[in-house]
């Protein structure tokens, strides 16, 4: 069996994951099945309809682009 670190899930895993138990989305994927279990279609359908309300006050604000935080004390282009 392949190495966790050696393995590019995007091609390797398209038929399946080729790590088993030792894949490293294992407790992602497990959270995921949880929430889709758990969670009631009209709440998914309310959580995304919010989210695209959001963003699209974002949007009209002006506030969508990137929010760029400096240090107090500036950037030196040293510390590149």
């Amino acid at each position: 069996m392949s190495e966790p670190a050696s393995v590019n899930c995007a091609v390797d895993c398209l038929e399946g994951c080729v790590l088993g138990d030792r894949c490293p989305g294992r407790p992602f994927q497990e959270d995921a099945e949880r929430f889709i279990r758990e969670t009631p279609l009209d709440q998914m359908l309310e959580m995304a309809a919010e989210a695209v309300r959001r963003r699209q006050l974002e949007r009209l604000s002006g506030n969508g682009g990137p929010q760029w935080v400096f240090p107090e004390d500036g950037i030196r282009p040293d510390d590149f």
